[in-house]
């Protein structure tokens, strides 16, 4: 069985966002949707709101993914729509899921967000645990036939990270961007706390190597974009006008697994459209 696009669904605004992000992907890509609400074990089944004895927690779940399901297929009416009621923590729940999936898709925040927060900590946790690459809705594109984006800095995340954003540029037929943000300018020290020292050939060998890479996929219409800013000023920079900024869980810092980068971090607070978070080949690779 073909690998689904796997949307995790809470009736929330930003779930809403992520479902149509989902469908319509799911659809480009012809891939099958897979709706999942998780249902935390220490919710009552009778909810104090209760209009009658029928209205329980269940029928609600049930309810809300029957419409999620209605909407998913008014977005794309030829993909094959199912739905999952599951018990248990919503993160963990969600990583399980990842370990079949092409893509898990999530709004970048829940009903239980805090006011203020601009990512829930269900989007942070995936992110940094899933098996396939998270996309992270927390805003639509402005306008549609942007460029995919690739923060690239040549880790092995970053490589994964390029493939996942050449299925999306060429499912969406659009340009994929290759962007590396030189983290050295030649006259100043290098910012402490930024990872590490890079020397100025740095973004010579960058595009040696997105040069090659572009050899070996002549169907792909990319670019390369090296910028003296930061990768973080740059990659928010370019999410304005992009369709979907694709990241590496973990760049060249060599942190643990479960632990995102700074960079993905603060992407994923700062972007100005969905994006995809890469923390392992998918299943489809």
């Amino acid at each position: 069985m073909p690998a689904s696009t796997v949307v995790g669904f809470d009736g929330s605004r930003t779930a809403w966002s992520a479902l149509r992000w989902a469908a319509e992907d799911a659809a480009r890509r012809e891939l099958g949707l897979r709706i999942v609400h998780v249902r935390e074990p220490w919710c009552a089944e009778h909810p104090m709101d209760a209009s009658a004895e029928t209205d329980t927690l269940t029928a609600r779940c049930e309810k809300m993914l029957a419409d999620a399901a209605a909407r998913a297929r008014e977005v794309a009416p030829r993909t094959p729509v199912s739905t999952a009621l599951i018990t248990g923590a919503v993160t963990e729940r969600l990583v399980t899921e990842s370990e079949s999936a092409d893509t898990v898709v999530v709004g970048s925040r829940g009903l239980g967000g805090f006011a203020g927060l601009v990512l829930g900590s269900v989007g942070l946790g995936l992110a940094g645990h899933a098996a396939c690459p998270v996309v992270v809705v927390r805003r639509m594109p402005r306008a549609p036939g942007g460029d995919v984006v690739v923060g690239y800095d040549g880790s092995p995340a970053a490589e994964r990270a390029l493939e996942y954003a050449a299925k999306q540029a060429v499912a969406r037929r659009s340009r994929l961007l290759a962007l590396h943000g030189l983290r050295c300018p030649p006259a100043a020290p290098h910012p402490a706390g930024f990872g590490p020292l890079m020397t100025v050939d740095d973004g010579d060998e960058i595009a040696r190597r997105l040069g090659e890479w572009r050899d070996t996929h002549p169907g792909v219409e990319a670019s390369v974009s090296l910028s003296f800013e930061h990768p973080i000023a740059a990659l928010s920079a370019a999410s304005r006008t992009a369709e979907l900024v694709v990241v590496g869980a973990v760049g060249l810092t060599g942190l643990p697994p479960g632990r995102l980068g700074s960079v993905v971090h603060s992407v994923l607070h700062r972007a100005h459209c969905p994006v995809a978070v890469v923390n392992g080949p998918s299943p489809s690779a």
